[in-house]
């Protein structure tokens, strides 16, 4: 029986993973479950799966589901606050640790679990976003399998060479080809994206996502993410990463060979797949994923993507090549953008306007420490604040 961790269980990855551990009781059981404030979500997962330990990041809400669990009976430990999410990524009877937690705020419980040795689900790229270079370290002294859950990464993954490492030491990949949807606004006129409202911004037309990576898809800053962990995770340089617009997603990403070859995973837009590969790795399990109908796909579409209209996009790009502690500026800044656009107090086309003049506000330095790493994120999240406040909605 394989223990599996779950970072983040009440999110949109947290329940395609126990929906996937539900169809093997014979082969996985869920030990920790985490969640921020859904205490009514966690309350009914608790019930279901019985894990030993339950964690609510915000300590009133761990104290609510408390009260309700033991009323209920039920014999599942209960631990509140930010430092209880590292105790349930390095639970001794997790074998594997799924990393869902969106944000900044699961770099520590992620890199907890890499320290422990787990194998690690990656669904939080922050982790990799903010602090690649440490991340990286971390997994390698410890040894860790470190298993991409992003549907493109994930891709990535399955078509590199079998004995792969991420340390740029594959001299026949010509390039990391990833492939991103375009959003719900990719046929809509520039000049009209500065009336788009949330609800808009959060209807993806084939992804069913939280709101915050719904808007990141929305700006393609997701995509833009995604090319700094890709980065990371395989040891390629930004210029040898390529952003192809492909509405279908049913190409989740592509690698190109120097002999001519390009290999590409496909299937239908379901996150249980990369779920299911990863904990099953390198085995195959059903992941209750309709099987791909290439009579029904009949066509695939493919375009480069608008810089102009999608700025977000290139400043990742910018933020990629000069490294540093330029990500981690990136990631708090669209954080916090992203969050003012949530609540209309800033419109969508202003998310890049205020990213940009934070990242030009901001000097690039070495990120030596995850200490010196969070010490940005913060003083990045009050410039931002600061920035946004000044611009005009």
């Amino acid at each position: 029986m394989v223990g599996v961790s779950i970072l983040g269980s009440t999110g949109s990855i947290g329940k395609s993973t126990l929906d996937v551990l539900a169809r093997h009781p014979d082969l996985y059981k869920p030990v920790a479950l985490t969640a921020n404030t859904d205490v009514d979500t966690m309350y009914q997962q608790v019930m279901d799966y019985q894990p030993d330990l339950a964690v609510m990041a915000d300590p009133d809400s761990a104290e609510r589901l408390r009260t309700r669990l033991h009323a209920a009976g039920s014999h599942t430990r209960v631990e509140g606050g930010v430092a209880a999410l590292a105790a349930a990524a390095a639970h001794p009877d997790a074998d594997q640790t799924m990393a869902a937690i969106v944000g900044a705020a699961g770099l520590l419980p992620t890199l907890a679990a890499v320290n422990a040795g787990k194998r690690v689900l990656l669904a939080n790229k922050e982790a990799l976003v903010v602090a690649g270079e440490i991340f990286m370290s971390a997994v390698r002294e410890n040894q860790v399998e470190l298993l991409p859950i992003d549907s493109e990464h994930n891709a990535i993954f399955q078509c590199m060479p079998a004995d792969y490492r991420a340390d740029g030491s594959h001299p026949g990949i010509e390039r990391i080809l990833l492939t991103a949807s375009g959003g719900p606004f990719r046929e809509l006129p520039e000049d009209q994206l500065h009336e788009v409202t949330p609800a808009q911004a959060c209807a993806h037309p084939n992804w069913d996502m939280g709101r915050k990576i719904s808007v990141d898809s929305a700006t393609m800053m997701n995509k833009g993410l995604e090319v700094i962990e890709a980065k990371w995770l395989f040891g390629v340089s930004p210029e040898h990463i390529q952003v192809i617009v492909h509405p279908q997603s049913i190409i989740h990403s592509m690698v190109q060979y120097r002999d001519g070859s390009v290999l590409a995973q496909m299937g239908n837009p379901d996150m249980r797949t990369p779920i299911a590969h990863a904990l099953a790795w390198p085995s195959r399990i059903d992941a209750g994923v309709e099987p791909l109908n290439l009579f029904e796909v009949a066509h695939l579409d493919f375009e480069a993507p608008d810089l102009k209209k999608f700025r977000c996009l290139e400043l990742a790009y910018r933020a990629a090549e000069q490294g540093g502690t330029a990500p981690a500026v990136l990631n708090a800044a669209n954080e916090v953008a992203v969050q003012a656009f949530l609540e209309h107090k800033i419109g969508f086309m202003q998310i890049a306007e205020g990213i940009d003049k934070v990242m030009q506000q901001l000097p690039v330095a070495g990120a030596a420490s995850i200490d010196e790493l969070m010490a940005v994120d913060t003083e990045t999240r009050a410039v931002t604040e600061q920035v946004l406040a000044g611009l005009v909605h």
